[in-house]
């Protein structure tokens, strides 16, 4: 018998461990990029709304980067269940361009909140037939 307990109470353990609550995604705090981009999200209003800033550590402009605000939504619904979809922009304040961002907050493995996101820039051009040049 005192071969088994130790068995059980690691079964037990492992079995309890599915009926733990799972670790829900916040869009909130300040989140750095493999890049070493950073945005800093405040928290997100009851309609799923959010504003924020965003540094960037790449530019294809020679203009000093500067801190750049965003606004976004996230998806408010009761089938989220904990890592939610959501969209932002970003208005670049040192170049004529905005940005448009959307993805999914997941919790990883190892408990690590982890932003997977999609992206379009567009640049402004001089007139409509370099309109093919102006979104990455």
């Amino acid at each position: 018998m005192v071969q088994t307990t130790p068995f059980l109470l690691v079964l037990f353990l492992a079995l309890g461990a599915h009926s733990l609550p799972a670790k829900k995604c916040s869009l909130t705090g300040r989140w750095v990029n493999d890049l070493g981009s950073n945005m800093t999200i405040s928290p997100v209003n009851a309609n799923g709304d959010f504003a924020g800033s965003y540094h960037t550590a790449v530019s294809a402009t020679s203009n000093e980067i500067k801190l750049s605000p965003l606004k976004g939504s996230m998806q408010k619904s009761p089938n989220q269940k904990g890592q939610p979809t959501f969209g932002f922009t970003v208005n670049w304040s040192f170049s004529d361009s905005i940005t448009v961002f959307t993805g999914q907050c997941f919790v990883d493995d190892d408990g690590n909140e982890v932003l997977k996101t999609m992206w379009l820039l567009r640049s402004r051009v001089e007139n409509i037939k370099n309109d093919w040049k102006a979104t990455r």
